[in-house]
């Protein structure tokens, strides 16, 4: 961990969590020598990452909360964690939506991220059983009726599903996968619990898994937007394998030979800041 004074709280926190999580515990004072900040910061900063979920504290340092294959965060516990990453990301995987497309955008903080940035992509036909991401379109859309000026040439046509909401404030259950079959898209950008070589694409619930499916069917592209939390991390279902997937876009935190193997099983690995990795396969 790099010794900077001026890292702001949730870059710290980012660094404390990986720490937590690759060594299985930390002490607080062994935190403030390696970030050069104070015992008081240290404990602000675990006592945050606590409420998230993401960490238990314990006399005089934290250890990671072993998360069940069924637990499943809600969305606020979840926006809360890698943001720088997932605003990189989010900007990598813009750049891969073609102007005048359709593109399905499932649900999750990544996508959410994302979401905000395809709202400068024109022409989309934007298909999402997110009701945060239908948000980010509606009050774009809101904003622009108010200062008077109408919706913006090219602004995004956007499709909610209906469904049952899970924490994640997804729409799953038959309604959804009922829409989502008869439907064709270019381009799915879909967000993750967890990724792995030998599960794939995997979420902690059972109905958000069904209607994932039936996304990934409806799509002639299937790109997964994920921080590099993700990999490793295995959910109670699973639904896709690898071999579904055209890209992977992460952020810089992916160690290298999580790299490696990913690049064996996917045909584009994007490091968000970093140049495209296209296999030969």
């Amino acid at each position: 961990m790099s010794d900077n004074q001026n890292l702001l709280a949730e870059q710290r926190r980012a660094l404390i969590l990986d720490e937590v999580r690759r060594r299985g515990g930390v002490r607080v004072n062994e935190l403030t020598r390696k970030l050069n900040v104070s015992d008081m910061t240290v404990r602000r900063d675990l006592d945050a990452l606590a409420r998230l979920g993401v960490v238990e504290k314990v006399h005089g340092g934290a250890v990671p909360v072993a998360e069940a294959s069924t637990y499943e965060p809600g969305f606020e516990a979840k926006s809360g964690l890698e943001l720088s990453a997932k605003e990189d990301i989010a900007k990598a995987a813009a750049a891969m939506a073609t102007p005048g497309t359709a593109i399905g955008l499932a649900g999750g903080t990544t996508a959410f991220a994302l979401a905000q940035q395809l709202l400068e992509v024109p022409d989309l036909t934007v298909v999402t059983n997110s009701v945060r991401v239908a948000d980010v379109f509606y009050n774009a859309q809101r904003s622009a009726a108010v200062g008077g000026v109408g919706p913006r040439p090219g602004a995004a046509t956007v499709v909610l599903t209906g469904g049952v909401r899970t924490p994640s404030d997804t729409l799953v259950g038959p309604v959804a996968d009922a829409a989502v079959r008869s439907l064709h898209f270019d381009v799915l950008f879909l967000g993750v619990h967890g990724i792995s070589v030998e599960a794939g694409l995997s979420t902690p619930n059972l109905a958000e898994a069904e209607t994932n499916r039936h996304f990934v069917r409806a799509a002639r592209r299937v790109v997964v937007v994920a921080d590099h939390t993700k990999w490793g991390t295995v959910g109670l279902s699973s639904f896709a394998s690898l071999d579904q997937v055209n890209a992977l876009v992460t952020d810089p935190g992916l160690p290298e030979e999580a790299r490696a193997e990913i690049s064996e099983y996917l045909p584009e690995l994007v490091v968000a800041g970093e140049p495209s990795r296209t296999a030969d396969i």
